[in-house]
């Protein structure tokens, strides 16, 4: 399946509105590397090795070092690398964007992400109404939330907030949750499980959870936000406890990024982030069920790139 050259000039017009959208909100774009030298630790992400290095699975890291070096608006849209991520949404390189703000938390985030697809869906196809998979979608902010929790409770029948079961989570999720989210609206799925917080800060309030959401737009999973965590001393036993369930699974534990727990000892500012997958919001745009009519040289077992 190769993408037609009208698919890749809406490929191209929804890079440039998103590219419009920042620089209109003085967001600096920023470029990291791509080769690292320790990927984040996190239980069920794998980053390709290359040499003696790994490809990068998120710019993350690296552009929090921006924000405690003086960024307090940045963005970057660029290749990242997943092992074993290979499907109709899903290739080993895709491309994302990520953008981080000071002085913000995953609220501040999510009122971006409002505007930035509904901004970039009224410039490219000139609505914020779209038909994906047949399905009319309303685009206009603000969107519905949903907790977790209560996700949970109405079409999982448990509580993951007061009974934590990680393989139950992640099973329920994709065979109970995601199914069941309304294709008609996107869906914010909001406050996560404490032990579900990846790199999120818990609520001050309710330490039980954790300041995340993810949102989906007619079924595809689109982004994943934090109020981020800024303790390095949280931080580091996070990845520890990752590196112990990697260990666990056979997988590939990765060596601790130093220099990323040396910056949030030197104090990183309260700030949310978030990271978005372009070729999906591409998906959406086209009204492609597959990435590979979107991206060109996806990969597929036993195809030649």
């Amino acid at each position: 399946m190769t993408p037609s050259l009208d698919t890749l000039r809406i490929r191209s017009a929804v890079f440039r509105a998103v590219r419009e959208f920042f620089y209109a909100r003085d967001f600096t774009e920023v470029e990291t590397p791509v080769r690292i030298h320790a990927p984040a630790l996190e239980t069920h992400i794998d980053a390709p090795p290359s040499g003696t290095a790994w490809l990068r699975a998120s710019p993350e890291l690296h552009m929090k070092r921006l924000l405690v070096d003086g960024g307090t608006r940045i963005f970057q849209i660029g290749p990242c690398f997943r092992s074993g991520e290979c499907g109709r949404r899903h290739n080993p390189e895709f491309t994302m964007l990520e953008w981080y703000r000071t002085d913000a938390d995953y609220t501040d985030i999510l009122a971006d992400t409002e505007a930035l697809v509904a901004r970039v869906f009224d410039t490219v196809t000139g609505n914020t109404v779209i038909t994906y998979g047949g399905q009319r979608i309303d685009l206009t902010p603000p969107w519905p939330r949903l907790t977790v929790r209560d996700a949970y409770r109405r079409w999982a029948q448990w509580d993951p907030v007061k009974d934590w079961d990680a393989n139950r989570f992640d099973v329920d999720m994709v065979e109970r949750i995601e199914p069941a989210l309304p294709r008609d609206t996107p869906c914010v799925l909001i406050d996560y499980p404490a032990p579900a917080a990846s790199l999120a800060r818990l609520n001050d309030g309710d330490p039980r959870v954790a300041e995340r959401w993810e949102v989906y737009i007619g079924g595809l999973e689109l982004g994943n936000a934090y109020s981020e965590l800024c303790d390095p001393t949280a931080q580091r036993e996070r990845f520890l406890q990752a590196a112990d369930e990697r260990l666990a699974l056979g997988k590939s534990v990765y060596p601790l990024d130093e220099a990323f727990l040396r910056a949030l000892e030197r104090g990183m500012p309260p700030c949310g982030g978030i990271a978005l997958g372009m070729d999906r919001l591409v998906m959406l745009a086209c009204d492609a069920a597959d990435i590979a009519a979107i991206r060109p040289f996806c990969e597929r077992p036993g195809a030649l790139l």
